[in-house]
């Protein structure tokens, strides 16, 4: 089952108080082999449990830093690491634990082995409590306490094979473990409905059909198996069952094509669309099959040096935590079908100073069980402003929005952050 990237721009500027996925920053490659810093932000942050009923909070953040890049005539090594503390002044105030902590862990390998191969391994690891750090999926949009990791492995082999035609293999590994545990069947914990380890295998092949046309055909086969290892769901209909975690393991074979093309000298997109056949076959009740719809469009215009636009549009299938059963056929909810559509803006205005509008918004319907159908909408908008000073001081101030509009009662929120931050950095 694929991650359904919706921009990683969006978690990088939501850093008032969260998580800051560091894989946002991946492009982003000190000259020098190696660098450390930190940054000390203050927030507000009306919403921090990310519920119904909004709680507010101001607070401040401290994230130190280090990171190693050591390339070599035909390989790169390198590695990034990010600790966070995040303290909330209401959380003292009421006699609850005000500390939450976060580890962000990048490792990358890319080698050249000639002009003809080429490998590229990365290995990304979180442990946290804030959604956009946990985030594989649309998942599990609420923030959960306890030492909650996600890991996401890849590796990838490119081979020319001629001048116009190159094939590209890969594997990837996501791990989740969520620290919620000892759920049942009528009030299922996120470790025994969100607990898996996800496999992704498949073979790219690309041909060059003219200077600034390319087309791709691919096959990806995955296979999800959920280990949480607890009861999630019970039914009464058509007969007495007890679903467990891994009644929802699943295979999906996806077939697709594609376009990519240099539509001006300043502007790219691609395009790619095809299918997902998935097969619950580990399901108690029957053995389920389904099919739904795969695509992904983008475009990307560089206006000025250092400033872009992006724009895209994805649909693909996901994990969620609800599970519920139908009260007439006693079947689970198994996945959901998500579009995703987000716009990543961001503007050198000078030399020093940088800013970075981004928005998305996410359909996500929930296919089979009680709330076949239903959807949960999401919203986000995320304004930053990137001030550096000086070779080794920065400071920035920004604000991000989030809603989410949900079918399921009880579900539904808005959160508003602002904050104010400043860098170090050698």
């Amino acid at each position: 089952m694929k991650k359904i990237i919706v921009s990683a721009g969006l978690v990088a500027i939501g850093a008032a108080g969260i998580q800051t996925a560091m894989g946002a920053m991946s492009d982003v490659i000190s000259p020098k082999a190696w660098s450390v810093g930190a940054t000390l932000r203050g927030f507000y942050d009306d919403n921090y449990a990310i519920g119904t009923k909004s709680k507010g909070s101001g607070g401040f953040e401290v994230s130190p830093n280090i990171q190693v890049n050591v390339p070599f005539r035909q390989t790169d090594i390198g590695m990034r690491y990010n600790y966070g503390v995040y303290y909330y002044q209401d959380r003292q105030d009421i006699g609850v634990n005000p500390i939450d902590q976060s580890h962000q862990l990048e490792l990358w390998l890319d080698h050249k082995f000639n002009t003809r191969w080429h490998l590229n391994l990365t290995d990304s690891f979180a442990v946290g409590q804030e959604p956009e750090l946990l985030q594989t999926s649309s998942s599990q949009p609420f923030r959960v306490a306890g030492d909650n990791m996600v890991n996401h492995a890849n590796i990838s082999l490119e081979t020319q094979w001629t001048k116009n035609f190159n094939t590209s293999v890969h594997y990837g590994n996501t791990l989740v473990d969520y620290d919620n545990h000892g759920g049942n069947a009528v009030t299922p914990s996120l470790s025994g409905t969100l607990d898996r380890i996800e496999h992704s295998m498949g073979i790219n092949f690309n041909w060059v059909l003219a200077p600034e046309t390319s087309a791709f055909i691919g096959y990806n086969f995955g296979l999800v198996n959920y280990t949480g290892g607890e009861d999630i769901a019970s039914t009464l209909v058509p007969t007495p069952l007890i679903y467990r975690s891994d009644s929802r393991d699943n295979m999906t074979h996806t077939a697709f094509l594609g376009v990519k093309k240099q539509l001006t000298p300043n502007m790219t997109g691609s395009i790619s669309a095809g299918g997902n056949y998935t097969d619950n076959y580990n399901n108690p009740r029957e053995h389920d099959t389904s099919l739904s719809p795969y695509g992904d469009l983008n475009l990307s215009y560089t206006f000025i040096p250092g400033s872009y636009v992006q724009l895209g549009i994805s649909h693909d299938i996901n994990s969620t935590d609800v599970v519920a059963p139908n009260q007439t056929t006693g079947k689970i909810t198994q996945y959901q079908q998500s579009t995703v559509i987000y716009a990543d803006l961001n503007h050198k205005f000078t030399s020093k100073l940088a800013g970075t509008l981004i928005g998305r918004f996410q359909n996500s319907q929930y296919q089979g069980g009680q709330n076949d159908s239903q959807n949960d909408q999401s919203y986000g908008v995320g304004v930053n402003l990137h001030y550096q000073i000086n070779q080794h001081f920065s400071t920035e101030v920004g604000y991000n929005f989030d809603d989410l509009i949900s079918g399921l009662g009880g579900r539904s929120y808005e959160r508003n952050r602002v904050y104010l931050g400043v860098s170090a950095s050698y």
